[in-house]
């Protein structure tokens, strides 16, 4: 079929549904083929070292005092010699073999030497999210008995104003810190407090022969933030992170002259395997500053050649590039469009675009992010298919989308480089297996026509072992047949690859019957300009579906100024009905565009000037809006919508 191969699940019952890699129809790979003797991230890493031990390998603009400047690096060999000293520092401190070390700060070289320490020192590595907040922190260190937290100065404090709850630390050390200003701990708490640099010392002084894992061994616990409930932690093996590194090894190649930046945070699957495959292969990793405000400074500094990113950053450079084409107006405006429409046609037909167009108008489009970028990667959400169309266009690379969640250790489908079609996902990895499973009270069977749909379903080597200390919620996701139920809804288009359509978990029915995916509504609503975030609400007591709308301050400020509206602050304007009436007759016609069914349209909207924040409960570390709280948050405004609506078919006239 060109992309997926299909095969029978059973061969007694002869039903054709399970599509592998065309790359490799007939056995899953669980190993890089080059390199089949890597079985754990110690020898990932181990490899590395050997292949690349003097090229450049992490690198950071943060000076020792604080201060910002170019970047600095250290070699694979230097950071291989840092992570000996942090594995036999812990040794040192009594930490035993197969305990879990959490790790309490963003993205800097020394996140990546502690886990490379983990990894060869047979610990597991336990990431808390800095923006989990800290009743999440306190229930993930009791949860999994971490033993040692490597955190900031600036999260320091947190930890320590709730130590006395979490009584399996034994060890903190501070990264970044000044061992002069370290805080001593109560002595009944038994918690000793160090530097990371004081921890090195006392590695080098004290080295340790490596403890190297077994593949079967478990590396690292990950949490995902459940939008409802408390965290579930997601058990990997060293083996299964290998199996999916290897599998999309196929797919995607990197270089030791590649450039890339860390920016995602390493607490999240995507993040954590793209830097096992980019050591793989060699490619320098330089780390942003920590802000994301400062991140296009970053990129014009580091000037990448790989991009990984996910459609929310995506969309506001789509938004910023469009816009700015707008207000230019006259004579940019139009060669801007000419030039885009021009270099799209020649990519529709396969032919290579005229570089007059990059010249005149990309080039300067593409030094946003460094002028380098030759792979630009999308996950953790949908991207649309026009935003994805634009950035081909305006960066002329690759740009290429992926599917996958932690529990399949990252990437279940990615797209083949050079493939010029949108709108999907891609095909398998050459190390899973994917079938569609019928929902049939949401109408999707392997029989629809014209594409096959159901709830995706992976399994193979790249399977988690399951939630930590749960085997009730480990059981609702694997079946006895080891499939893993993902509760995404897709379809299989010519060639074997995949379209998720929809999300089966948060679904939910109107009064008339008919059933709602809010997560794809919003998603057709995040083009809109006014909008920077939106929750759809709607139960089966209603008919109709609502939206609370945190605007783009600027965009909604900019248009209340060519309306001649005057108002005194952005929460006055969110009330004018005038604004209501543009945003929602904007979201109406992207609504239409995108072909939205008429029961799919929010037929009343509230505008509000504070946007959703982890801060606020309203969102997950990974951005995703925790609906039962949105719903509980917004109550007031929810009930007041439906009662207006409620008003204006009252006053229809009856025919």
């Amino acid at each position: 079929m060109g992309y997926s191969v299909v095969l029978p699940e059973k061969l007694q019952t002869g039903k054709w549904n399970v599509y592998r890699s065309a790359r490799s129809p007939l056995r899953l790979i669980s190993r890089y083929p080059d390199n089949p003797d890597i079985g754990t991230l110690h020898d990932n890493f181990a490899y590395a070292v050997e292949t690349f031990r003097d090229c450049r390998y992490l690198g950071t603009r943060i000076r020792a005092d604080g201060t910002i400047g170019e970047y600095k690096w250290i070699t694979y060999g230097e950071a291989s010699t840092s992570r000996t000293a942090v594995g036999s520092g812990l040794i040192y401190h009594g930490i035993p073999e197969g305990a879990r070390i959490g790790l309490y700060f963003i993205n800097r070289p020394e996140w990546i030497i502690v886990d490379h320490a983990c990894a060869s020192y047979s610990y597991v590595s336990v990431p808390l999210y800095d923006t989990l907040g800290p009743d999440a922190v306190q229930f993930i260190v009791n949860h999994a008995t971490v033993e040692v937290i490597f955190c900031m100065p600036q999260t320091l404090s947190i930890l320590l104003s709730f130590i006395a709850q979490m009584s399996c630390v034994r060890l903190i050390v501070v990264v970044g810190g000044d061992d002069a200003n370290m805080p001593s701990t109560p002595v009944t708490s038994g918690v000793q407090i160090i530097t990371f640099s004081r921890l090195l010392v006392q590695g080098k002084a004290s080295p340790q022969p490596f403890c190297p894992p077994k593949p079967e061994d478990v590396a690292t616990i990950c949490y995902t933030s459940g939008t409802t409930g408390t965290p579930k932690g997601a058990v990997l093996s060293h083996e299964n992170l290998i199996a999916n590194v290897a599998g999309s090894s196929l797919n995607i190649k990197f270089y030791p002259s590649d450039v890339y930046i860390s920016y995602l945070p390493l607490a999240h699957i995507y993040e954590r395997v793209n830097q096992i495959a980019l050591l793989h292969c060699g490619v320098a990793v330089g780390f942003y500053q920590g802000d994301n405000l400062k991140l296009m400074d970053d990129l014009a500094v580091l000037r990448p050649t790989v991009f990984a990113s996910v459609p929310r950053l995506y969309n506001r450079i789509y938004a910023a590039i469009t816009n700015a084409v707008k207000e230019s107006g006259g004579l940019k405006e139009k060669l801007f469009y000419s030039a885009y429409n021009a270099k799209r046609q020649a990519i529709i037909k396969g032919r290579n675009p005229s570089p007059m167009w990059d010249k005149l108008v990309f080039n300067k489009i593409k030094a946003r992010l460094g002028g380098r970028v030759r792979l630009m990667s999308s996950g953790a959400s949908p991207l649309s298919a026009d935003v994805m169309e634009f950035l081909r266009i305006c960066f002329g690379g690759e740009v290429i989308e992926g599917y996958g969640m932690t529990e399949t250790s990252c990437i279940v489908t990615a797209m083949d480089i050079g493939d010029a079609s949108i709108g999907h996902v891609g095909s398998p990895i050459s190390s899973c297996e994917v079938k569609l499973v019928d929902v049939p009270e949401m109408n999707y069977t392997s029989d629809d026509q014209p594409y096959p749909r159901g709830e995706i379903c992976v399994r193979g080597p790249t399977i988690f072992r399951g939630y930590y200390k749960d085997e009730v919620q480990t059981k609702e996701v694997i079946d006895e047949d080891g499939w893993l139920h993902t509760g995404d809804i897709g379809l299989w288009l010519p060639g074997g690859r995949l379209k998720i359509i929809d999300r089966k978990k948060n679904i939910f029915k109107l009064a008339q019957g008919e059933y709602i995916a809010p997560e794809k509504i919003e998603n057709v609503y995040a083009k809109c300009k006014f909008i920077a975030q939106c929750f759809i609400y709607g139960d089966s007591f209603n008919s109709y579906l609502v939206a609370i709308v945190a605007v783009e301050p600027e965009v909604l400020k900019a248009w209340a100024a060519s309306e001649g509206i005057q108002y005194e602050d952005l929460r006055q304007l969110c009330a004018d009905p005038r604004a209501r009436a543009a945003v929602l007759a904007d979201m109406d016609s992207i609504g239409k565009e995108a072909q939205l069914r008429g029961f799919e349209f929010a037929k009343a909207i509230t505008l509000v000037a504070e946007p959703f924040t982890l801060e606020n409960g309203l969102l997950t570390p990974t951005f995703k809006v925790k609906r039962p709280q949105a719903k509980a948050y917004f109550a007031k405004e929810i009930s007041d919508m439906y009662a207006e609506l409620q008003e204006t078919e009252t006053a229809k006239p009856k025919l």
